[in-house]
């Protein structure tokens, strides 16, 4: 299995190494070539509008989209952002999965947190226990709404919405990547199966 990770800008590295923890090869994806052969894509958190910038100015958005109509496609942070329909802020967009985010949602840098979440879905990554993802968030953004088929992974105790699917298309508010849990990676690779 090769999995691309988007590699204009923000943590794409820490998700690399995720993948080769499982076993699985990792490509840094900078230009449309790039993306020949992939099982799946991985758009990092970092800065949303930069990535939208770079991916538009490389011409990746067209062959993303491609991708997305065959294979798994999993944002986080600034990455569920590119992904959804509708921002609360203008931006370029991969407009692909039916969620409205606000980007920011928490507040600035300082108001960056860590928060036990309970994930139902990753159950069964957890040889039959369910027990809570470290979840970190940083300049995190907020899943708004969700519409059609958007199944509702988890949300804050509040019931905030912070992780979502819909079919292949998983978006995470928060920082799998940054925590030893590979359990959302492993869903992830699931959604390719």
């Amino acid at each position: 299995m090769k999995i691309g990770v988007l590699a204009l800008q923000g943590d794409f590295i820490e998700h690399i190494r995720m993948l080769e923890g499982l076993d699985v090869q990792g490509a840094e994806v900078r230009l449309p070539d790039d993306m020949e052969g992939l099982d799946g894509l991985i758009i990092p958190g970092g800065e949303s509008t930069t990535i939208g910038k770079l991916a538009a100015s490389y011409h990746l958005i067209d062959p993303i989209r491609r991708l997305a109509a065959t294979k798994p496609i999993w944002g986080t942070c600034a990455g569920a952002i590119f992904l959804a329909k509708t921002i609360q802020v203008r931006q370029a967009l991969l407009g692909l999965m039916d969620i409205t985010v606000k980007p920011n949602a928490f507040g600035r840098q300082v108001d960056s947190f860590e928060i036990n979440l309970d994930v139902p879905a990753l159950k069964i990554l957890g040889n039959g226990q369910s027990y809570p993802f470290h979840a970190i968030f940083i300049r995190a953004p907020l899943i708004v709404s969700v519409n059609g088929d958007v199944e509702v992974l988890t949300t804050l105790p509040d019931g905030r919405i912070v992780a979502a699917r819909q079919r292949n298309l998983l978006v995470t508010s928060f920082h799998p990547e940054l925590t030893g849990d590979d359990r959302f990676h492993r869903y992830f690779l699931g959604l390719g199966r």
